[in-house]
């Protein structure tokens, strides 16, 4: 498969195309990713050091793509934090351009905006331009619950809210979702967990939960889940699998003590996960 992956890099540490390239890439995939940013290290540690890339350049990078006469290889697009409406302008219009040339191609949108416990993140600009003119382009979203109530207008915290909350997010365009982080209040203390939903069904599956933040996790989330899905076409076996390899990675840094995610380190429970947690089906 062949992933055209539009998002941010750093030279230190793993966020945005730093975290999603190298496990694509160690599933056996070819990644052609397009920087939106070049920065030192993410925004995270308050100080980084780089440019933002004006949209002309990023889209002129799309541009020479197709000039090689390879947009029609693409299998997949993905797109995570959009820091403006002129990145936007450039992902939706490159996602055109791809489904124009392969109309088999789908789109991936990890719609980034905040979470539950430091609210939205980004400019009060960049929810409305998601949600009105990049999520109705998107096959597949990958949005937390916090996001996923965010775009619907919504207050998903139960399941029954939340499996609403994803139908309201699919009739805005896009068939499949997998909301990253569902935290119910009935749920087993000291757990958390992933819903993934599509025209077949709803899959639930719970891990124990972990204490930290991990920056770029769902940028990895997000990728795993796009290439397993479109490489099995289950939404049940893509949730369990990304799931399975997120886990460990996550659990891998922690036990490191290390700020940053051992994306290197990890890169066996890409290629061979272990498929430790329960999926449920849900509906």
């Amino acid at each position: 498969m062949k992933i055209l992956s539009i998002q941010s890099s750093v030279a230190y540490g793993h966020v945005g195309n730093s975290a999603a390239v190298f496990p694509l890439q160690r599933l056996g995939h070819e990644v052609w990713p397009v920087f939106t940013v070049v920065f030192s290290n993410h925004t995270g540690y308050g100080a980084w050091r780089g440019p933002m890339l004006a949209p002309d350049d990023v889209r002129g990078i799309v541009t020479g793509i197709e000039e090689r006469g390879a947009l029609g290889q693409v299998d997949a697009v993905l797109s995570g934090y959009l820091g403006g409406e002129g990145i936007v302008d450039v992902v939706v219009d490159a996602v055109q351009r791809v489904k124009a040339a392969n109309p088999e191609a789908t789109y991936t949108c990890d719609p980034v905006m905040g979470n539950a416990k430091s609210g939205c993140f980004v400019a009060d600009t960049i929810p409305p331009l998601i949600r009105e003119r990049v999520i109705p382009h998107a096959d597949i979203i990958t949005p937390n619950q916090f996001e996923l109530g965010f775009l619907t207008r919504t207050e998903p915290d139960s399941l029954e809210s939340t499996l609403a909350s994803v139908d309201a997010a699919r009739e805005m365009g896009p068939r499949t979702v997998l909301v990253t982080s569902v935290e119910r209040p009935d749920r087993p203390e000291g757990t958390i967990e992933m819903l993934a939903v599509d025209d077949g069904g709803a899959w639930l599956v719970q891990t124990p939960y972990l204490p930290f933040k991990a920056n770029g996790s769902g940028d990895v989330t997000s990728a795993l889940f796009t290439a397993h899905y479109r490489t099995t076409g289950s939404a049940a076996q893509a949730l369990a699998a990304t799931t399975s390899s997120v886990f460990d990675l996550l659990e891998t840094t922690l036990d490191s003590g290390e700020r940053e995610l051992q994306l290197v380190e990890s890169q066996e429970f890409y290629a061979h996960p272990r498929m430790q947690f329960e999926v449920q089906q849900v509906r």
